[in-house]
């Protein structure tokens, strides 16, 4: 059985305003870096091998927690199209009807211009398989998105209600991947702990 950790990037200025970001490439944070560089991971996933996305965000957070990660882009957040940048909220406001029927599309759930769920499952499953086959356990530094993508991939999860388990995104979440990629989560929410 290989295992895999998915590890979010620290916080961004627009994660502290609630807006999407999706594919825009924004750094983090002051407080983000901090945070980060107070990262450490836990024992449980020592040795790992890790990738990661190829926005700024997952990247620099890479560096700050220590590790030699390369670019797997199939690790890149959602695509948020034209709600990138947007505050939810908002786009609920304008269009209260229109935005709650989407939603309760679940894995189909799509911005205008943008990406759902399912094609985030659809673009992991070929990365999940070569992982399989390599029988290497590694970690990713990734997205709410593409755990979220994943969470749903490995119990089954239909994103139209609540999920059967609260992630904290400041947590790394292990999953184990069977010979042909299929994902199930083992350990949510290890903690990352503050060195100082």
């Amino acid at each position: 059985m290989t295992r895999l950790a998915l590890l979010r990037h620290g916080p961004t200025a627009w994660n502290a305003e609630k807006r999407l970001q999706g594919r825009a490439d924004r750094p983090l944070s002051p407080d983000g870096e901090a945070q980060a560089r107070g990262w450490i991971l836990p024992a449980e996933i020592a040795g790992f091998r890790w990738l990661t996305s190829p926005l700024i965000r997952a990247r620099r957070t890479a560096e700050l927690i220590g590790v030699e990660a390369a670019i797997e882009p199939a690790a890149i957040e959602l695509d948020f199209g034209a709600w990138e940048g947007r505050r939810l909220a908002e786009i609920r406001a304008e269009d209260p009807d229109g935005t709650a029927a989407n939603e309760a599309r679940g894995l189909d759930f799509t911005p205008p211009g943008g990406e759902s769920p399912r094609a985030v499952q659809a673009r992991l499953a070929p990365l999940l398989v070569r992982l399989a086959l390599e029988g290497r356990d590694t970690g990713i530094v990734t997205h709410k998105g593409v755990i979220r993508a994943l969470l749903s991939l490995a119990t089954g999860w239909p994103m139209v209600d609540k999920p059967p388990v609260k992630l904290f995104w400041d947590r790394v979440h292990l999953f184990d991947l069977a010979a042909d990629g299929t994902p199930r989560l083992t350990q949510p929410n290890l903690p990352l702990k503050a060195d100082r």
